[in-house]
C-alpha cells in the first residue's frame, strides 16, 4: 500500500489571513468551518493547509508554488496578484513571453 499527499501544510503567522489571500489567488473557497482567528485554515480544493505558528520564518523557503493563469496573460495575472497584496521579489519576465516573476505572499513580511 502507498500513501497520498493529503495537504501541503504551510506554517505562517496568521493562518486565516494567509489562507484568505490564497483563496482569492486560486478562486477556491476556504473550508466552511474556518473563521478569523483560527489556528488552522484549509483550502480543501487546492490541498493547502495553513497553520499559525509562533516562530517567524528564518531561512529561505524550500517549497514554492508555481502558478499558471487560466483566463488571462502571465503579466495580467502578476498585476492581479500584486493588487491582492503580493510583492514582486524578482522579475525574470522577458519581452518574448518567456520567464517568470517571483512573488512573495503578504505573510512573508512578518
Amino acid at each position: 500500500m502507498t500513501s497520498l499527499i493529503r495537504h501541503v501544510t504551510i506554517d505562517c503567522a496568521d493562518a486565516y489571513t494567509l489562507a484568505g489571500f490564497w483563496s482569492q489567488v486560486l478562486g477556491t473557497p476556504l473550508h466552511e468551518d474556518d473563521k478569523p482567528g483560527d489556528e488552522e485554515a484549509l483550502i480543501e480544493g487546492a490541498g493547502l493547509l495553513f497553520v499559525t505558528v509562533p516562530e517567524g520564518k528564518t531561512v529561505k523557503n524550500r517549497v514554492h508554488l508555481d502558478l499558471q493563469p487560466q483566463d488571462r496573460t502571465r503579466d495580467a495575472e502578476v498585476e492581479r496578484l500584486l493588487a491582492l497584496g503580493a510583492t514582486l521579489v524578482d522579475d525574470r519576465r522577458r519581452a518574448d513571453g518567456t520567464g517568470w516573476a517571483v512573488l512573495a505572499d503578504p505573510n512573508t513580511h512578518n
